[in-house]
């Protein structure tokens, strides 16, 4: 507590209490800086953010914020309007898109039909039904198990993208998962498999900004490329 009296003569230089600068802070402009990027008036260093961790204001590009592991941050991807933001791979484009989902696809129906093949008549309509139902059966189950493992499939990884959680770039939940293949596939099975695939797929193509197909919309996710 100060001992100095109002009434009194101004003390001494040596003797005025301090209030900007803690305790064994070095003298002198410019020599004390906060651990919170203050400057000596109190407020932020120009061109630096609040709390002092980049120049810039904003975190690196090249690297996601800290605390969010291999993720991008809350928001990464989920802000409505927003486009590309820092740490964001970019957006899968449609042609690998595309080829994925037939390599998946045919790989799956080969597996259909060695299943069925030796019990059904794959030339008549009955065995090649049996055999496309079968196959997305296997699609649903496949697709699932490999997205909540890494947000990848076979096809994927030949095209080098992958489903990540819309939110912040993590691989799929298991829920996410599941959901992204049973919409694609259970309307397919249920009603007209081309029909269903068309509208769906058109839909990404006029989605903005994240290209979500219909699939990805109930999911919360989002295709991007794995490339660096």
């Amino acid at each position: 507590m100060s001992t100095h009296d109002p009434s009194g003569p101004p003390p001494e230089e040596g003797d005025r209490p301090s209030f900007d600068k803690p305790d064994g802070a070095s003298q002198g402009p410019g020599a004390y800086q906060g651990s919170y990027g203050e400057t000596p008036s109190g407020g932020p260093t120009p061109g630096q953010d609040p709390y002092g961790r980049y120049p810039s204001g904003q975190p690196p590009y090249d690297q996601p914020p800290p605390g969010h592991g291999t993720g991008y941050g809350p928001g990464a991807y989920g802000t409505p309007g927003a486009g590309p933001v820092p740490g964001m791979p970019p957006i899968g484009t449609w042609p690998k898109r595309i080829l994925a989902r037939l390599i998946d696809y045919v790989l799956v129906q080969i597996v259909g039909v060695i299943i069925v093949g030796p019990f059904n008549d794959l030339s008549t309509r009955g065995g090649s039904t049996e055999a496309f139902w079968l196959g997305c059966l296997i699609y649903l189950v496949y697709e699932a198990l490999m997205l909540s493992r890494d947000g990848q499939t076979l096809g994927k990884k030949a095209m080098k993208i992958r489903v990540a959680m819309l939110l912040d770039g993590n691989k799929p939940t298991q829920s996410a998962a599941w959901t992204r293949a049973a919409v694609f596939i259970l309307p397919a099975v249920l009603c007209c498999a081309a029909l269903w695939w068309l509208v769906d797929g058109f839909f990404g193509v006029f989605d903005r900004p994240y290209r979500q197909c219909l699939h990805d919309k109930a999911a919360k996710t989002v295709v991007v490329t794995t490339e660096v």
